[in-house]
C-alpha cells in the first residue's frame, strides 16, 4: 500500500517554520529545513531558510545556508547567503559566501583536511 500523498515518490523533503524537532535527521533525498532542528542532518542537499536554526552537525553533498548554524559543517559545496550565520567549524571542497554571511570557527578545505588526519594517522601508527 502506498501513502495517500505519494510522499513515497517525493525528491525532497520540508520542515516547515512551525516544526520542532529534537534528534537527529537523515535524509536520502534533498531537505528544505525553515523550523528548527535540535540534533545532527545527513542529506544529500540542504536547503536552509533564513529563519531557520540548526544546533548540530551538519553532513551534505551540497547546502544553501540562510539562517543559523550552531555546529560543524562538512560539505562539498557551501553556498552562504547574506543572511546565514555558522558558528563552528566548515569543511569543504567549493564554498560561496554573500557580502554579510558569516562563519565562526575554523575553516579548512577537504583536501587540506583529509591530509591533516592522514597524518595524524600516520603519527598514532609510527
Amino acid at each position: 500500500m502506498t501513502a495517500a500523498t505519494g510522499a513515497k515518490h517525493t525528491p525532497f523533503s520540508i520542515i516547515g517554520g512551525d516544526v520542532v524537532i529534537s534528534g537527529n535527521i537523515e535524509a536520502t533525498v534533498d531537505l528544505h529545513i525553515d523550523g528548527k532542528v535540535e540534533g545532527d542532518i545527513s542529506c544529500t542537499q540542504l536547503v536552509q531558510g533564513a529563519d531557520s536554526r540548526i544546533i548540530g552537525h551538519v553532513t551534505a553533498k551540497s547546502a544553501r545556508i540562510a539562517g543559523l548554524i550552531e555546529g560543524a559543517v562538512t560539505v562539498d559545496e557551501l553556498i552562504l547567503e547574506a543572511s546565514a550565520r555558522i558558528t563552528g567549524d566548515v569543511t569543504y571542497e567549493i564554498i560561496s559566501i554573500a557580502t554579510g554571511g558569516q562563519i565562526d570557527g575554523r575553516m579548512s578545505h577537504k583536501s587540506s583536511a583529509q591530509a591533516a588526519d592522514l597524518k595524524l594517522v600516520k603519527s598514532e601508527a609510527g
